[in-house]
Parts: C-alpha cells; sequence; structure tokens
C-alpha cells in the first residue's frame, strides 16, 4: 500500500515537471538563440539603412554645386558647397525662404497646439462622459478619419471660397484645429491615463468640470497629449494639396510649396534651381528633428509614470 500511495504521489509531480521542461523556453540551445539574436540585429540595421539612406543621399546632393550634381556620382561627396547653397536658398528672390519658414512654423505650430487642445477636449469628453449618443459621436469619428485627406480639399476650398478665407492663413489653422485621428488618440489615452476614481475626488472636492481639465486632465495626458502635438505638427509641416488649393500669394506659401515651385522654373524660364531645392529639402527637416528631440523627454517621463502606476 505504502509503495502504490508513493508511486501515485510521484507521477503527477513527474507529469508536471515534464510539462514545464516541454513548456520552459530555456531549452532553447545558446547556438539557436544567438542566431535568432543575430537575425533580429540584421533586421533592424537593413530598416536602419533603408530609413536613413534618403536623408545620406539628400546629404550629399545639398553640399554639391549645380555642375556637381550631373557630372559626379549622386551617391558620394565632390567638393564641399554646403554653406554656400544655404546662403543663396536664404538669399534668392529676396529672402523668400525666410518668410515660407516663418508660414510653415505658424501654420503647424499654432494649428496644431490648438488641434492638440481640441483633441485632448474631445477625447477626454468621450472617454469619460456618458451622454446620449456617445456611441455615434465615436462611430462618427473614427469613420471620418477614414476618409482621404485629399477628397477633403475641394469641399473646404468651396467652403472657405464663400467665406473670403482663401489666400488667407485661416485657410491653413482652420483645417488644423479639427483632426479625428488625434481625437481617437486622445480618447484611448484618456481611457488607461485618467482613472475615475480621481475625478470623482475632485468634483467631490468642489471642483469644476474645466478646473477639474485643466488641472488634473491635461497634466495627466501630457505624454499623449506631445504624441498627438508631433504628429499633427508632422503631418501639417509636410501638407502639399491643401496648401496648393487655398493658398495663392507667394507670401502665404508652406515650405512644400514654395520648393515645388522652385523645381517649376527649370520649365518655366529656364533658370535650373536643383540645388536650392535639394538644400531647402534638406533644411526643411531640421525643425522635425529637433522637435523630435524636445518632445523626447514627455515620452520618457510617461513611460516612468507608468511604471510607477
Amino acid at each position: 500500500m505504502t509503495a502504490v500511495s508513493d508511486t501515485r504521489k510521484t507521477e503527477p509531480r513527474s507529469t508536471h515537471a515534464a510539462v514545464r521542461r516541454r513548456t520552459r523556453p530555456d531549452n532553447v540551445s545558446p547556438a539557436a538563440r544567438r542566431a535568432g539574436h543575430r537575425f533580429v540585429l540584421l533586421g533592424l540595421v537593413l530598416f536602419t539603412v533603408y530609413s536613413l539612406f534618403p536623408v545620406y543621399w539628400l546629404l550629399v546632393a545639398a553640399t554639391k554645386d549645380q555642375a556637381g550634381l550631373y557630372q559626379t556620382n549622386g551617391l558620394w561627396f565632390s567638393g564641399m558647397h554646403l554653406w554656400q547653397n544655404v546662403r543663396q536658398v536664404f538669399g534668392y528672390d529676396h529672402g523668400i525662404f525666410w518668410r515660407w519658414i516663418a508660414n510653415s512654423f505658424l501654420y503647424a505650430g499654432v494649428g496644431s497646439l490648438g488641434g492638440t487642445l481640441v483633441a485632448l477636449a474631445a477625447g477626454y469628453g468621450l472617454a469619460r462622459f456618458d451622454f446620449p449618443g456617445r456611441k455615434v459621436v465615436f462611430a462618427c469619428v473614427v469613420g471620418s478619419f477614414l476618409v482621404p485627406t485629399a477628397l477633403l480639399t475641394l469641399p473646404l476650398y468651396l467652403f472657405f471660397s464663400s467665406l473670403g478665407l482663401v489666400d488667407t492663413p485661416w485657410a491653413m489653422l482652420i483645417p488644423c484645429l479639427i483632426n479625428p485621428f488625434s481625437v481617437y488618440l486622445a480618447k484611448v489615452y484618456t481611457e488607461s491615463a485618467v482613472p475615475y476614481e480621481l475625478l470623482e475626488a475632485a468634483r467631490l472636492d468642489g471642483a469644476g468640470e474645466l478646473r477639474i481639465f485643466v488641472s488634473i486632465v491635461l497634466r495627466l495626458m501630457t505624454t499623449g497629449g506631445a504624441t498627438v502635438f508631433l504628429l499633427a505638427f508632422v503631418n501639417t509641416w509636410n501638407s502639399f494639396f491643401l496648401p496648393l488649393t487655398v493658398l495663392r500669394s507667394q507670401n502665404n506659401w508652406t515650405l512644400a510649396l514654395g520648393l515645388y515651385n522652385w523645381t517649376g522654373k527649370r520649365a518655366e524660364t529656364g533658370v535650373d534651381l536643383t540645388s536650392l531645392v535639394l538644400t531647402g529639402c534638406l533644411l526643411s527637416i531640421v525643425p522635425m528633428a529637433v522637435m523630435m528631440v524636445a518632445m523626447r523627454r514627455y515620452w520618457r517621463s510617461g513611460v516612468t509614470l507608468g511604471s510607477l502606476k
């Protein structure tokens, strides 16, 4: 009886141990693990090279003069004319490039900031307030950002034309204030970052809804707000079809539209501005790179806050 009972007691243990050995990931051999790590590393290196190669080509092209662009190898340097090209970019046509930079910062900066505040408020309302038709409103938000932006350009032009806003900064700023995808991101982030209990405690203390949103919700949504702002900034900075449609005067153009106009001067007037266009494209990516580095600390603080919670 003792032997039988001991066998019955040991069988389940041995069975469970065998199952654990079969499911344990430590059974992978070191050679297979190293091969997997090398494969992942190789994929990351290839992806990095693929992502940075256009920037490398643009940097190489911006260091060449007009003759070097057509007579030398396009993937390697041949003389350093970068500063000369930069001076020509900023000095061409009475310094119109400065005006385009200011316009791009106005449209992308002010428009994205206002759009971020609107998106955070709308996302907070959809996530933490229960009102009739909330699901219908959210469905409309999700369905609206599935519509391509190019399809909305002509209706926006007709609408702004009826209001007399064509070829004004408002024709670029107003569309930036409404971004359904940003509202969706804000709603998703609010659901994970803003607890109901904290809002109820603030209401019990006598705080109004506006004060709760400004003093509590916005601080908790710093990481999400930084993400929404950066995505909106990059989208507006690189936008082309909307400025092409609603902006007529050269003084109101964005960088993308102004550089596009420079590329067409060769066909219109015979003046080849390819070196200036490439240098201007290189200068146009600098603000986005600075923005990424400057806002990195918000993401880092948000991740740390989430780990503490």
